[in-house]
């Protein structure tokens, strides 16, 4: 990520997500010198200053001297936060990873087409990140491989082939870790119910979770087949997965990412909206 290596970078919010980014920034090989932040709260602003970085809450004068500056604050503010700073962004890449924000909206109250539109997910915290990526034909090759350093940090990287696509990304991996986690809430659940400790059941619960991805990832095989792999005819895991196609199990996961798409394109508009 030599290029990258070479920006400054200025993220406009500091909360946990930027704060992932940062860390894999650093550990990458960033200066921490080449990064400011600007954050309305002392105790945020403090807890990055001891990191070496530069920090604020000016916003205007965090992008001064930015090459790249990220976006990274509440759909609910991001009005206010941007229209102060319309037309400070000559020579600066864009990047934003504000839910919902449509590009549309982002340059309406920057005046710049040169933006990249992110949705990331939770993992990035602990590097392990799925990132969807989005621009206009505004964002030349060389923005586009910018932004993908600065995002590949902290996890996969991403790029969809148009804006509606950032609502699907948004229902398989934007919201997707909450999905896994609720399937290990019921495992451990039905552990316990079974007779396990509740440690005992968590443990072997998130090992098992934790392995199977690791099989996905790693396996010449689909997840279809790793599934038909470990299910011998009449055995204990038939038992269960016959359970699964009882309940439509499969039917309802893409009839709730379905309805996730469809809140996230809701969401989008009543933003634009909010925004004019």
């Amino acid at each position: 990520m030599s290029a990258a290596l070479n920006c400054n970078i200025s993220f406009i919010g500091g909360g946990n997500m930027a704060q992932a980014l940062i860390g894999g920034l650093i550990s990458r090989g960033l200066p921490p010198t080449r990064i400011t932040v600007s954050d309305p709260v002392e105790k945020v602003r403090a807890l990055l200053a001891e990191k070496d970085l530069h920090v604020t809450d000016d916003n205007a004068a965090a992008i001064r001297d930015a090459d790249i500056v990220l976006f990274a604050v509440k759909p609910q503010v991001l009005a206010s936060v941007l229209k102060p700073l319309k037309g400070l962004f000559e020579g600066k890449l864009v990047m934003s990873i504000v839910a919902g924000a449509e590009i549309a909206t982002i340059a309406n109250l920057l005046d710049t087409n040169r933006i990249v539109r992110v949705m990331p997910n939770t993992p990035a915290l602990v590097q392990t990140g799925a990132h969807g990526l989005y621009a206009t034909d505004a964002v030349d090759a060389q923005d586009r491989e910018l932004a993908s350093q600065v995002l590949a940090a902290t996890g996969l990287t991403i790029w969809v082939n148009s804006e509606e696509q950032i609502d699907a990304v948004t229902a398989v991996s934007g919201s997707g870790p909450a999905y896994f986690f609720y399937m290990m809430e019921s495992m451990i659940r039905a552990g316990k119910n079974l007779g396990l400790d509740e440690k005992v059941a968590t443990a072997l619960t998130l090992q098992t979770a934790l392995g199977a991805a690791q099989m996905a990832i790693t396996s010449a095989n689909s997840p279809a087949e790793l599934r038909k792999n470990v299910t011998s005819p009449n055995g204990t895991t038939q038992a269960a997965l016959e359970v699964f196609d009882r309940a439509q199990i499969s039917q309802n996961i893409q009839a709730a990412l379905a309805a996730a798409q469809k809140r996230s394109q809701e969401l989008a508009q009543e933003l634009s909206e909010s925004s004019k």
